[in-house]
């Protein structure tokens, strides 16, 4: 049965590949990301395979407007089935004394805030239909610090948390919360995490097969089919050759 899916930071990553997983299986899209652009040219692509997609171009950072853009959705758009907070990135690698605080600033107020505002914005919603599943995008780093991870890590901590908090929130109503945690993802993460420094970036991937954000989207999805009374509580998912945050094996 066809479900309507909300997805935060879909122009990119593996919020990208949700949308186009999401849409392979059939599920109405609400995108959102922060260039209406991006949205546009992504919608007319999922469109011409037959998709129905939302697109709402707002920052999650910015929770007056995510307000008034969830509060005003279409009626035929307001029950949204699943919501993948998937918006976050990284910034900097320094130790944590040598820290640029604007990154700190923008990695807290987009992987914490930014999600905390869209679970407040759509959740009620679906506990009282009884009905929803919210996906969080968290990470390996959530799980133990590496070296110069300190802050992000520090965020993706506080996404296993909150996903456990809001598991055992809603464990009084049919709603399931999943908590997927990738290790190295070949994205733009890294290109984003240095700034614009491509060849910086470009190492972090060498000598090992990374993950796809397809890889991803298909455990998201798999999730969120999974039978009703099933929840997907947590996932770990790791390239082949890597352990752990900190321990990969290069070749």
């Amino acid at each position: 049965m066809s479900k309507t899916v909300l997805i935060t930071g879909a122009t990119s990553g593996i919020g990208l590949a949700c949308a186009n997983k999401f849409a392979e299986n059939g599920d109405k899209l609400i995108l959102t990301g922060r260039s209406e652009q991006k949205l546009e040219e992504i919608k007319k692509k999922l469109a011409a395979k037959g998709a129905q997609v939302l697109t709402l171009a707002f920052d999650v950072r910015d929770s007056a407007t995510a307000k008034k853009f969830i509060e005003t959705l279409p009626e035929n758009w307001r029950e949204i089935d699943v919501l993948v907070n998937n918006a976050g990135l990284a910034l900097g690698l320094e130790p944590e004394y040598e820290g640029n605080t604007e990154d700190w600033d923008t990695m807290i107020d987009t992987n914490i805030k930014g999600l905390l505002t869209m679970t407040r914005l759509v959740v009620p919603g679906m506990v009282s239909r009884n009905k929803g599943h919210v996906i969080n995008i968290g990470s390996v780093a959530g799980d133990a610090a590496y070296a110069g991870g300190n802050v992000y890590c520090a965020t993706k901590a506080a996404v296993k948390a909150l996903s456990d908090g809001l598991r055992i929130d809603v464990a009084n109503t049919a709603i399931r919360v999943t908590n997927l945690k990738p290790g190295l993802v070949e994205t733009n993460f890294s290109n984003v995490r240095f700034h614009g420094d491509t060849q910086r970036a470009e190492n972090v991937y060498k000598g090992i097969k990374p993950l796809t954000g397809d890889d991803i989207a298909d455990v998201a999805v798999y999730a969120a089919n999974a039978p009703e009374h099933v929840q997907i509580a947590e996932v770990l998912i790791l390239a082949t050759h890597q352990a752990s945050g900190s321990v990969i094996v290069r070749k």
